[in-house]
């Protein structure tokens, strides 16, 4: 054994054979890993196997012997089980937010997580309707630079991308840029935001992180402090936007058929107080930004939800249908 360099590297060869090929249901008996070391190179008796198995568990990994027929051994608990791997996977594959190669070398991270005989079952795919590839890769960095300006309390400067009637991405304006003190990141519907106080505006603006190019961190320039942003802003927890849009305030009575209860609570959640009713419909109130992508969520639901009140904002709903029409 002394004169066998391979046998240097037996601990990590003992903890790469658990890893890859054990959990709490499985394991690897002590000729396996014996065979497997030989198959490396690498000589071992039971009695040094034994002790590096005990050196691994003094380290931390949760190395177990099963009494089974015959004695097995094997990493009793991961990071991370099979479910939460499997949502990872799919997590990502249903992003639009990244490209698709991105998607492929992530999942092939998340695989390296796994056993040998995990990987199998994660080899998934998901078709998501409806979603678009975006071309840009540039999302995680520009994530990493976002985080950075905000650690260091510094402003951001940069170019923001809007498709022109070519379909390709243009910098908006001729020489149009962005200065900017970043206030967090958000993601929804298959999208990165960031929302940051917009230095010209003097108002808080969300901008998609694929659309934002030339990011600049601004270091000799300190951001607007936070106390400044929230004096200036208003912050409400229950208002619900549709999408990214913003709008007037208005607080809406909806109503639906009693079986499609549902559908209210899924899209308003904790947001919306459901009144007392006679049973022959549900009803809420809740805080919303009226603005045509809400009367478009109205007209997908058909006449399964509709606007009690206000009054107002009924007629502004048949407006809105009226000039559809038009159209």
């Amino acid at each position: 054994m002394a004169n066998n360099s391979a046998s240097k590297t037996k601990l990590l060869w003992i903890c790469k054979i658990l890893f890859e090929e054990t959990d709490a249901e499985h394991g690897v008996t002590m000729s396996s890993i014996i065979d497997r070391l030989a198959k490396e190179g690498i000589s071992a008796e039971r009695k040094s196997i034994y002790r590096d198995i005990h050196t691994l568990q003094k380290f931390g990994i949760d190395v177990r012997k099963y009494h089974r027929s015959p004695d097995e051994y094997a990493i009793a608990t991961r990071p991370f089980s099979l479910d939460q791997l499997m949502l990872m996977v799919d997590a990502i594959q249903s992003c639009r937010a990244i490209t698709e190669d991105q998607a492929k070398q992530l999942v092939i991270n998340i695989k390296k997580l796994a056993t040998n005989r995990q990987r199998k079952l994660l080899n998934r795919r998901i078709h998501v309707q409806g979603r678009i590839t975006q071309q840009s890769d540039s999302v995680f960095a520009n994530i990493d630079t976002i985080h950075e300006v905000m650690r260091t309390r510094r402003k951001l400067k940069f170019s923001y991308q809007r498709v022109g009637v070519d379909g390709k991405f243009h910098e908006s304006g001729a020489v149009k840029t962005h200065t900017v003190s970043p206030v967090s990141i958000s993601y929804e519907e298959g999208f990165y935001y960031l929302t940051a106080w917009d230095e010209d505006r003097e108002a808080l603006t969300e901008f998609r992180l694929d659309r934002m190019v030339n990011l600049e961190i601004l270091r000799d320039e300190h951001a607007t402090s936070e106390h400044q942003i929230v004096q200036t802003t208003e912050t409400d927890p229950d208002l619900v936007r549709f999408g990214r849009f913003n709008g007037e305030k208005v607080i809406v009575t909806l109503e639906s058929d009693p079986d499609k209860a549902g559908i209210l609570l899924d899209r308003f959640g904790k947001a919306a107080r459901f009144l007392k009713t006679d049973g022959s419909c549900a009803r809420v109130r809740v805080k919303i930004c009226k603005s045509e992508q809400f009367f478009g969520w109205i007209a997908g639901m058909g006449k399964t939800v509709r606007i009690v009140e206000p009054m107002s904002l009924v007629q502004d709903y048949k407006n809105y249908l009226r000039e559809l029409l038009k159209e």
